[in-house]
Order: C-alpha cells, then sequence, then structure tokens
C-alpha cells in the first residue's frame, strides 16, 4: 500500500488518474509503478528486471529506486509495510 506521495503529479496519477503534472510519455510506466508499489509489502517486492530496482546511497540512504526512462526514477521507502515519501526525480 502507498502512504505518502511526495510528488504533486504522482499523487494525482494516483489518486485521480490525472496525467496533468507527469510527462504524457511517461504515465503508462507510472501507472505500472505505482500499481506494484500499491501491492508491495516490503521494497524487494518491486525487483523486477525490467524496473531497474536498486538502493539509494548518500542523502538517499534508505531509500530504493526504480527506472521510468532516460534519468528519471521513482524513489520510494517502506515503513509499516507500506511505501512512503513517494516522489518522482530527475537524477541528473
Amino acid at each position: 500500500m502507498i502512504g505518502s506521495i511526495k510528488h504533486k503529479g504522482l499523487a494525482a496519477l494516483y489518486h485521480d488518474d490525472l496525467t496533468k503534472g507527469v510527462k504524457q510519455s511517461h504515465a503508462k510506466r507510472l501507472r505500472q509503478i505505482l500499481f506494484l508499489l500499491d501491492t508491495a509489502f516490503v521494497a524487494e517486492d518491486m525487483n523486477s528486471p525490467d524496473l531497474n530496482f536498486h538502493q539509494l546511497k548518500g542523502d538517499l540512504a534508505g531509500f530504493h529506486a526504480v527506472s521510468v526512462s532516460g534519468n528519471w526514477r521513482v524513489i520510494f521507502r517502506f515503513e509499516d509495510n507500506q511505501a512512503v515519501d513517494v516522489d518522482l526525480i530527475d537524477y541528473h
């Protein structure tokens, strides 16, 4: 289950299926990622080869990420069996 989403566009996509706040070319992939996050209980449930699941280091230690497209990643951490602080970021 998703407990909290930081990115406003991602939250609108998740709650209301509105794509205004995200790139249209990313919408389908983001829907897939949000569905998987919503059904996951631990971060490792997102470990699918096509998502490039990985743990983050440095300032984002404790977060995990999955690839959307190019430099775009959805980052998240898990707390009490739910994804929290879900965000959409451009790595570079």
